[in-house]
């Protein structure tokens, strides 16, 4: 009888070592993180479209104009608030899905025992950390400073958004080959990639049709490069979910262990 309660007593005490108050499915998280702003960036593209054609249409040359800029339709109002509150909620979980990826890669990486490749590895492996966070700094610039309020200061964080991103793809692509050649998301991150990079080249030449020749229809050809490149960038992010398909956030704390006589 006595060894019968000492057992149910260390079992008790296994068993409460550890306290989970929150698991969440880490693949829920990254699919909410990136359908909020795609949900409302295509709210305010119907709504300002339908609502709103003469605010979103505006151009710098005042020539023909179909398909507004991302910056057009969430720079109206209302859209804008719908919009920054989306990119406010969408921020948190960028932060730590970037610092779970640096963890992941960090740990194969300690098992690697090819040293020259562990030394890089983790050069680009920080490399592309800070490049993560320096796209999410710029994300929130451009979201939050308007063309509308500020030009100057929109275009230029604009521009630094778009370096960090194609920077942090092409180095997360790098990475990717080296660390975890054989990942499923590893192909869909490079086609996103070239996506990306091709709408950009795109997006440059249009832009500058449109602000040194005035052509009729070179700023919806640059807003189409954008919206392109807007929802490639989500796609590539959205990839997360095939590294991590299983994976818990959990909030808790281990309890110290019963001392038992």
């Amino acid at each position: 009888m006595l060894n019968s309660t000492a057992n149910m007593e260390l079992n008790n005490v296994g068993s409460n070592r550890s306290s989970i108050y929150l698991a969440l499915s880490f693949r829920k998280l990254c699919l909410a993180t990136v359908g909020l702003p795609l949900l409302s960036l295509l709210f305010c593209f119907i709504t300002a479209y339908i609502f709103q054609p003469d605010d979103i249409h505006e151009t710098h040359c005042r020539v023909y104009n179909i398909l507004p800029s991302i910056s057009a339709i969430t720079g109206v109002s209302p859209q804008r608030y719908l919009w920054r509150i989306s990119i406010a909620l969408h921020i948190g979980p960028r932060l730590v899905i970037a610092n779970v990826y640096h963890s992941y890669y960090y740990n194969i990486l300690k098992s690697i025992e090819d040293v020259p490749l562990k030394i890089m590895g983790s050069k680009l492996l920080n490399l592309c950390y800070w490049l993560n966070i320096a796209e999410v700094a710029a994300l929130c610039g451009v979201t939050y400073i308007s063309n509308r309020e500020n030009y100057w200061v929109h275009e230029k964080i604009f521009i630094m958004f778009m370096i960090s991103s194609l920077t942090y793809m092409l180095t997360a692509v790098r990475v990717g080959c080296l660390i975890t050649p054989n990942a499923q998301s590893l192909q869909y991150k490079q086609a996103l990639f070239m996506m990306s990079l091709v709408s950009t080249i795109g997006l440059i030449i249009f832009f500058l049709k449109h602000r040194l020749l005035c052509h009729d229809l070179a700023f919806s050809w640059f807003s189409l490069c954008e919206y392109v490149i807007a929802f490639a960038n989500m796609g590539f992010h959205i990839t997360v979910v095939l590294d991590f398909p299983k994976e818990q956030l959990i909030v808790g704390h281990d309890l110290p262990a019963a001392k038992i006589d």
